[in-house]
């Protein structure tokens, strides 16, 4: 599988899908987040699931993070061109990237060469790469914010992170784990955690995102709940 990625990687094999994130009060579409797959010339399409972990093992995530980075700014200037409404693209990031020295060069010059303005760009990042190196974390993320990105922390709600911390972070949004999302609106446990969820995210000024929503019933629930996209 190693062999046959950077294969991929060199021959252009992977590409990426786009899932809308959509207002919960409106409906309407405000984004989109990258998805990368691997489009296998015999296999067809693998799942990030199979190829991640061993790209991220090898140290393939860094070239293949950067293009994803580079290739979702460059369909976001199409779309710009082709006159569509403004639109945020979300692209996340791997722990290898977010270790990286050259993170900061690489955003930028995704930026510079595709032209798009900054806060369209959105990038993503888990609790866990932050408490990893807290002090790190903090000053890097102030240095992409100085780019004029967006930055959003996935799986919120899960994770180890104090809320004293999370508030020193120059943050735009956070993201409710699936795990959370998917019981509800029947599960009274789910449904008090996304409560609290969303209102401490609130407390930090954060706007909040939930991950597969699946049916009308828990998008009602999001709604009463205050949560702003999905």
């Amino acid at each position: 599988l190693e062999s046959n990625l950077r294969r991929a990687v060199e021959r252009e094999e992977l590409v990426l899908l786009y899932q809308p994130k959509v207002g919960i009060r409106d409906g309407q579409v405000t984004g989109v987040e990258a998805l990368a797959r691997w489009d296998h010339p015999t296999q067809g399409i693998i799942s990030p699931g199979e190829f991640m972990p061993v790209a991220e093992d090898t140290g393939l995530i860094t070239s293949i993070g950067q293009w994803v980075l580079r290739a979702a700014c460059r369909q976001l200037a199409v779309w710009r061109e082709q006159g569509l409404p403004p639109l945020r693209v979300a692209v996340n990031l791997s722990q290898r990237q977010f270790a990286q020295d050259g993170l900061i060069q690489v955003v930028r010059e995704a930026l510079h060469i595709t032209s798009i303005d900054s806060s369209r760009l959105e990038l993503e990042l888990t609790e866990a790469m932050v408490m990893r190196n807290p002090e790190r974390a903090e000053r890097l993320l102030r240095q992409l914010k100085d780019l004029g990105v967006r930055l959003v922390v996935d799986d919120f709600g899960i994770g180890i992170s104090s809320l004293k911390f999370l508030n020193r972070l120059p943050l735009d949004s956070v993201k409710i784990d699936r795990s959370l999302i998917l019981d509800l609106p029947h599960s009274r446990e789910a449904a008090a955690l996304t409560r609290g969820v969303i209102a401490m995210a609130h407390s930090l000024n954060l706007r909040v995102v939930a991950e597969s929503v699946e049916t009308a019933e828990q998008w009602e629930m999001l709604r009463e709940l205050g949560c702003e996209e999905m």
